[in-house]
């Protein structure tokens, strides 16, 4: 018996409007539960995880901290509009950084070139939305050593939004800086891109951020069109 299908079932059927889970068991096999009843949200092709962070920056997103492994340029460009889209529910206007090892071109790598091309075709798509890229973390949040390297950045003041490489960087990010500057404070994983709203936690979540998700999932779920 899974408690994940079961509840899955019951959104699927309209007994409920959203679902939590994951504090038992693996993010991967929650998730393929998921997949199977629920599916993809329409126009999605990936799904991807966006945590949030309450700094005393402010709140601070990372993408993709559970799903993607190694995602492409162009997953990574849409794992960024789905996380833009999220961003914005939060009432806050989303300055994304696609963050890399390199700047600008200060590196010829594979993962540079991914980065740079990821940034392009989010620019391409979604000309509207602030972003810059590929970027270092430092350069992302602070504006003086960005403008050191790029006088006519694209983003202005920092990033709240840092779409990572894969999802070793992604995941240790997050957790470094949980642990770091957010005092514990921690909403997500938010997952993105199911056809209805179905979250999947951690074992390692507190009450506090089991409360949190919950009054997240009562507000995407009743934003959802009927």
């Amino acid at each position: 018996r899974s408690n994940t299908i079961i509840a899955s079932l019951m959104v699927s059927l309209g007994d409920a409007d959203a679902m939590i889970c994951g504090l038992v068991g693996t993010y991967e096999t929650h998730l393929d539960r998921i997949h199977s009843i629920l599916g993809r949200q329409a126009g999605v092709n990936d799904y991807a995880a966006l945590n949030a962070l309450m700094t005393n920056r402010g709140t601070l997103f990372i993408a993709d901290t559970y799903v993607n492994e190694d995602p492409t340029a162009q997953q990574l460009a849409d794992i960024a509009w789905m996380s833009v889209q999220e961003v914005q529910r939060f009432g806050l206007p989303a300055k994304v950084a696609f963050l890399s090892h390199s700047s600008y071109g200060s590196s010829k790598r594979a993962s540079a070139k991914k980065m740079r091309l990821a940034r392009d075709l989010f620019v391409a798509a979604h000309p509207e939305i602030e972003c810059d890229g590929e970027l270092h973390g430092d350069a992302a949040l602070e504006p003086n050593i960005r403008n050191a390297y790029m006088a006519d950045s694209t983003l202005t003041d920092s990033a709240n939004l840092l779409i990572c490489p894969n999802i070793d960087a992604a995941n240790i990010l997050y957790n470094v800086l949980k642990t770091t500057t957010s005092g514990g404070v921690t909403v997500g994983p938010i997952l993105m891109g199911v056809a209805a709203t179905a979250y999947i936690l951690t074992p390692a979540a507190t009450v506090r951020r089991v409360f949190n998700m919950t009054a997240l999932a009562a507000a995407s779920a009743a934003a959802r069109p009927r």
